[in-house]
């Protein structure tokens, strides 16, 4: 596994530390899955039911949303970040700790109970 270059590490961590509204500054763009950009681009699915889009806002699927509510920091490479997730038919948003990992030029998410999402790739290229 060949980790990615320092400069798109740098760019993630860099921004990160941007202070703004709630979380501003988490991502430096739009990253997914092939569906997920199409959503970025759209605002509309193809119908598939899963889904993964990671933008400075949060987290967004098919069926949850995360919103980062705090700003991120660095940890040995990687971004940590506090999120409000919240599922499809939960009646309260959850408080969740998510680490985006810079992974084969890409990002992934990581959470809590050990899952993992990605890596996502940078939506338009």
């Amino acid at each position: 596994m060949t980790p990615p270059g320092p400069a798109f590490s740098a760019s993630i961590l860099a921004l990160a530390f941007t202070a703004g509204p709630a979380a501003a500054g988490i991502v430096d763009g739009v990253y997914g899955d092939t569906e997920g950009c199409l959503y970025a681009a759209t605002g509309e699915s193809d119908g598939a039911e899963i889904f993964v889009l990671l933008n400075d806002d949060g987290v967004t699927t098919a069926v949850s949303r995360c919103v980062f509510t705090g700003p991120g920091r660095e940890v040995g490479g990687a971004v940590r970040v506090m999120a409000d997730c919240h599922e499809e038919g939960s009646p309260a948003p959850t408080p969740t700790e998510l680490t985006l990992t810079p992974d084969h030029g890409g990002i992934t998410i990581g959470f809590d109970d050990g899952s993992r999402w990605g890596p996502l790739m940078r939506c338009g290229r």
